[in-house]
């Protein structure tokens, strides 16, 4: 730019000079009119000398004027560069600013763009705060007017429970309430089978509390759980129906947030099948859906205390816990069996029930006894027999408890991989006694007694089998018992339809099956011997509308025999005998003969009891083959006397045997009539078929002539209920 400026200059200063130059170096101008030539002679011609003075002095001025033009020249081309570098310099600074205002044009469009995001988002965060302002205010609101839980120091409370009005037919009475004792249930020959009964009972009403409190490693829980369905022995359905409340379920459970579970107190037995992992609240169980709350033969469960760990994983969850034990024991002691303790009642000052539901009285003749007596009418003394009799009272304990030597041992696996839910469990349990083989029956009953001093023992003179009882020799006899299980649930139809089976196998395992059937017996040496149980329930419910649930069961719990018949004695009333003096083991036969008056009159020697009794083969342990079953089982028994409860008491069933196994099939429906924030309106009607069975025996004791088969008890049963759940 300042280079093209420069040329122009000197070009603008060339033409000048030019130009002067030609104005005044014309010598030789053109001829001019006369009147020029006139003038020049009227006035003197200047000299050549002047002329070129003249002349330099203008050349002069014009070099002096072209120099002051150049020096302005030079010094507008200064100003003009200065110019053009300050206007270079503002069109850079122009530049540097458009780029930077264009960077900010763009930083202003994207933060415009942001600040109209923040501003659509701040929006739609206050529409969505308003919402949940909304939302929490009506929460907050409806928790105040209707809670579902309430807080108390940093835990959550929750109540609930149902309120229940229920009935119950039978067509065969079992003396029960709404609960089942299905093994109770009268076989065809007893005074009960030919009578029906109705109750009706609001003892199945139900409280529960829930207690729970966070932490920052995991959530800590207290549950307690009651109902009414408690056997006080004053209650009675006579005026006020006062029945009492009972513990069902107590315990606490911390959990971790790395899944570990640590539960106890009395809860649901790990035994018992869940409905997914393995939960200790009874909304984790999955119990049948009777009424009935004896459920149905075949369910596996108990409700006591328990200890467990539990370990959940996202499919899977194992567990271990040792729970309360107690053996239910049931043995047929007849013949000359041996004593043994492995349990009593309770004792009153130990909390447990130590009373008797009945007192039976046995008086029978323990020996005779030799009298003298004056016969008044001919003065003669006379020898007379005197029975000596002697009575035995058999109690029946409302609540007989075992010794129990250690916890049972319960393990569990639960599997739940996306399409069903299925359980393993394993059982351990443990019994002991101490047994006195040198005290038995017959020895206790009749001790201190010799019968045999005729030398007489069922025919055969000379043995003394009855000497009294002794402790010496007793020592303690230990067993284990343990059973396997398992349990399947299985969607047929997504939330519809579901298919579910369990079961459970094993020596001693009959308090885990619903009946309660036996665990253990005894042999002839009156050791401990388990019964090998079995129970299997199998399940259908389906849900067709959300509103209705029916549901279909069947199962069945066993108990197998464990005959331990031996050839022993029963011993009744012994008959009264006299023998010759000088009878000996050799001749006793001849010269011994039963006593009686005339011969005590007429005749001395030695008198004393004897047993005509020959041994026979007698039933001992569960379910015996050698057991009297009556052959007119299925006919009315002849009605019996029990501690003058004439007309209420019936009297025993003839049929004698141990329980085989009980089964049913029930089955009904829930309606929920109303189901919201109100709570549970439900409604439903349930049926029942059951059959008791006994194991087969004999008609004639001790032998196998003549064989019969077991009892039978058929019972019909139908149950409603009406209930209103808390929300």
């Amino acid at each position: 730019m300042n280079y093209r400026i420069k040329i122009a200059a000197v070009a603008v200063l060339a033409v000048s000079v030019a130009a002067s130059y030609g104005q005044t170096s014309g010598t030789h101008p053109q001829a001019k009119k006369h009147v020029a030539t006139e003038k020049a002679k009227k006035q003197a011609s200047p000299t050549i000398e002047e002329q070129i003075q003249s002349l330099r002095h203008e050349l002069e001025g014009q070099i002096n004027s072209l120099k002051n033009d150049l020096a302005t020249k030079d010094t507008q081309l200064k100003q003009a560069q200065e110019a053009a570098a300050q206007a270079q310099a503002s069109a850079d600074k122009a530049q540097a600013a458009a780029v930077s205002g264009q960077q900010a044009v763009t930083d202003n469009a994207a933060a415009v763009s942001t600040l109209q995001g923040a501003v659509t988002d701040m929006k739609s965060a206050n529409v969505s705060l308003a919402t949940t302002v909304s939302d929490e205010t009506a929460k907050i609101k409806k928790d105040i007017a209707n809670p579902t839980a309430l807080h108390y120091k940093g835990v959550t409370l929750t109540p609930g429970g149902f309120l229940a009005g229920e009935t119950i037919y039978r067509s065969k009475a079992t003396g029960g309430d709404i609960p089942t004792a299905f093994s109770s249930i009268p076989y065809e020959g007893a005074d009960a089978y030919s009578l029906s009964e109705f109750y009706g009972s609001s003892r199945q009403s139900r409280i529960s509390l829930s207690v729970d409190g966070k932490t920052n490693w995991g959530t800590l829980r207290g549950y307690y759980e009651a109902d009414f369905l408690g056997t006080g022995i004053t209650s009675n359905n006579n005026q006020s129906n006062s029945y009492v409340m009972r513990q069902r379920i107590l315990y606490a459970e911390a959990k971790t947030n790395s899944k570990w579970t640590f539960a106890g107190g009395q809860m649901w037995s790990l035994a018992t099948e869940g409905k997914k992992g393995i939960g200790s609240n009874p909304s984790d169980i999955l119990t049948p859906q009777t009424i009935d709350p004896n459920y149905v033969p075949g369910f596996v469960w108990t409700r006591q205390y328990g200890f467990r760990v539990v370990k959940s994983f996202d499919h899977a969850a194992f567990g271990v816990s040792v729970e309360n034990p107690q053996l239910l024991y049931s043995a047929a002691l007849a013949g000359n069996t041996p004593y043994a303790i492995l349990g009593s009642a309770g004792a009153n000052g130990g909390n447990y029930n130590a009373a008797v539901s009945t007192v039976s009285a046995t008086t029978y003749v323990k020996s005779y006894a030799n009298v003298k007596n004056f016969d008044a009418v001919t003065g003669n003394q006379v020898n007379t027999y005197v029975p000596t009799y002697a009575t035995i009272t058999a109690n029946s304990n409302i609540a007989n408890l075992s010794f129990n030597q250690a916890p049972d041992m319960i393990v569990k696996a639960a599997f739940d991989p996306g399409w069903g839910h299925y359980e393993i469990i394993g059982i351990a349990g443990f019994a002991h006694e101490t047994v006195y083989p040198n005290v038995t029956q017959n020895s206790v009953k009749y001790g201190g007694t010799n019968p045999d001093i005729m030398g007489f023992n069922g025919g055969t003179p000379g043995a003394n089998v009855w000497a009294s009882s002794s402790t010496s020799g007793y020592y303690a006899n230990s067993i284990v018992l343990g059973g396997f299980g398992g349990s399947a649930r299985i969607p047929v139809i997504k939330d519809k339809l579901t298919f579910g089976f369990k079961g459970l196998y094993g020596p001693g395992m009959g308090r885990y099956g619903n009946t309660t059937l036996s665990d253990v017996t005894n042999d002839a040496s009156g050791n401990l011997k388990p019964i090998h149980n079995a129970s299997g329930l199998f399940t259908l419910e389906a849900t067709p509308t959300p509103r209705l649930l029916i549901y279909l069961n069947y199962g069945g719990d066993y108990a197998a025999r464990a005959d331990y018949a031996t050839t022993a004695i029963t011993l009744g009333d012994p008959k009264p005998y006299i023998c010759q003096s000088g009878t000996t083991a050799a001749n006793a036969s001849t010269n011994c003969a039963a006593a009686a008056s005339s011969t005590f009159a007429t005749n001395g020697g030695t008198w004393g009891s004897h047993w005509t009794a020959t041994p026979v083969i007698t039933p001992i342990g569960y379910g015996s083959r050698y057991a009297s079953v009556s052959a007119t089982c299925a006919a009315a028994n002849n009605p019996s006397y029990a501690s003058g409860s004439v007309g209420y008491l019936p009297g025993g069933s003839a049929c004698g045997n141990n329980t085989r196994s009980v089964q049913e099939i029930t089955g009904g429906y829930w309606f929920d009539i109303y189901k919201g924030d109100r709570g549970r309106l439900r409604q439903s009607i349930q049926y029942g078929y059951a059959v008791r069975e006994g194991w087969s025996g004999t008609g004639t004791a001790g032998a196998l002539s003549t064989p019969l088969n077991g009892a039978k008890g058929i019972d019909n049963m139908f149950w409603t209920s009406f209930r209103y759940y808390l929300p």
